[in-house]
C-alpha cells in the first residue's frame, strides 16, 4: 500500500533487518541502500518514526513487553499496528533552531517576524522547568493523535487511543529516553472481530450536547 500510494516518495526510509543486516535494501531505499541491524539502538535512535512488521523477530520480542507496559491490554497485540506518540522531554536551543531552520529551508523564505519569534522562544522556553516544557510538548502530541484518529476513520480502520500504560516502562522498551523523548499516548490500529466484540452492538455513550457545549451568543 505504501508503494501504491507513493508514500516512500515523501520520506527517506532506512530499512532494518533482524536476520539479514548488511544485505541489499528494498528498491525504495534512497541514500542508505543496505539493510541495517535492527538491534543497533544507535541507528534506530536516528529515526523519527519506526515501523515494525507484524510477525518479525523484533516484533515478537517487543510486543509482549509493550503489552506488559500497557497493563496487559489485548488491543496492543491484537491490532495490526501500534502507534506510540512521543514528545520532546524538554525544549532546547538546538531543537528550537532546527524547527525554524527547517521551516525557512522548505519555504525558502525568512521573515523579520519569524526571526523575532525564534528569539522570543529561545529566550523563554529553554530557561523553563523541564517538566513544564514536557507538559507543553505533550499537548502537541495530541494534535498528531487527533489527525491519526480522523485518518483512521476515513480509511475505516478501527483504533483505540490509550493513556492507560506505564510511560516509564514504555520509554525504556523503545529507548525513548536516549532520544530525548517521552511517550504520551498509544494508538493500536486494526479491524475489530465483530463476532467476539461484546461492545460492538452497544449504544455509544456520549454526554448530551447541552451538557458538553456552552454557547455564548
Amino acid at each position: 500500500r505504501m508503494i501504491q500510494e507513493k508514500d516512500f516518495d515523501l520520506i527517506e526510509p532506512v530499512f532494518f533487518s533482524t536476520s539479514n543486516a548488511g544485505g541489499k535494501a528494498p528498491a525504495q531505499a534512497k541514500n542508505e541502500t543496505t539493510l541495517q541491524d535492527a538491534s543497533n539502538i544507535d541507528a534506530l535512535k536516528r529515526c523519527e518514526i519506526i515501523i515494525t512488521c507484524q510477525g518479525g523477530d523484533y516484533t515478537k520480542e517487543v510486543y509482549p513487553k509493550l503489552r506488559a507496559a500497557g497493563y496487559d491490554q489485548s488491543q496492543i497485540t491484537d491490532g495490526s499496528h501500534v502507534v506510540v506518540f512521543a514528545a520532546w522531554d524538554n525544549y532546547t536551543a538546538e531543537r528550537i533552531n532546527a524547527a525554524f531552520d527547517m521551516t525557512e529551508t522548505i519555504r525558502n523564505f525568512k521573515s523579520e517576524s519569524g526571526t523575532a519569534y525564534r528569539q522570543m522562544l529561545l529566550k523563554a522556553y529553554p530557561a523553563r522547568d523541564a517538566e513544564v516544557n514536557f507538559t507543553h510538548t505533550a499537548k502537541q502530541a495530541y494534535i498528531g493523535l487527533g489527525t491519526a484518529l480522523i485518518a483512521a476513520a476515513y480509511e475505516q480502520v478501527d483504533c483505540t487511543p490509550m493513556e492507560g500504560f506505564d510511560p516509564k516502562g514504555l520509554d525504556e522498551i523503545l529507548n525513548l529516553k536516549e532520544k530525548g523523548l517521552r511517550s504520551v499516548v498509544m494508538l493500536p490500529l486494526g479491524y475489530r472481530n465483530a463476532d467476539e466484540d461484546w461492545l460492538v452492538n452497544l449504544k455509544k455513550v456520549r454526554r448530551p450536547k447541552e451538557a458538553f457545549i456552552t454557547r455564548i451568543d
